[in-house]
């Protein structure tokens, strides 16, 4: 199975794996599944970092490529195709990062795994909920 995670999965998954249910953390150490990270999560994870939502230890490069590196994700960047996508899509409200996510992971057919409660109302993708 492929899957996508969204920026707060990425995240935990590499810092605080108690917010993760078990299905989820069931699949993420699953060798078989490949794992993708949209490249707008590296965006969103600067902002969140700003506006002091999250604290790291490390400067924010190391601790970008020691998380990735951790997670075993491939990065998707964003494109043309994933761009007007996202403009596309009928989602709840205008997040910019929800709509890159959301349109990479309709356009990769890949299924999202998310604790966006608003996200996981979108029809056309497949959701993994995050239910903790």
């Amino acid at each position: 199975m492929k899957y996508l995670l969204d920026t707060h999965i990425w995240i935990w998954s590499v810092s605080n794996p108690k917010k993760l249910s078990e299905e989820v953390k069931e699949i993420l150490k699953n060798k078989s599944h490949e794992l993708f990270i949209s490249s707008i999560s590296f965006w969103e994870f600067m902002v969140l970092l700003e506006k002091g939502r999250i604290t790291i230890s490390k400067p924010v490069d190391k601790w970008i490529k020691r998380a990735v590196n951790k997670s075993n994700i491939k990065e998707i960047p964003i494109d043309k195709k994933i761009a007007i996508q996202s403009r596309k899509m009928e989602l709840p409200h205008q997040d910019p990062a929800d709509r890159f996510i959301a349109a990479t992971a309709f356009l990769y057919q890949l299924s999202l795994i998310t604790s966006d409660g608003k996200l996981a109302k979108n029809q056309d993708i497949t959701i993994i909920f995050n239910k903790v």
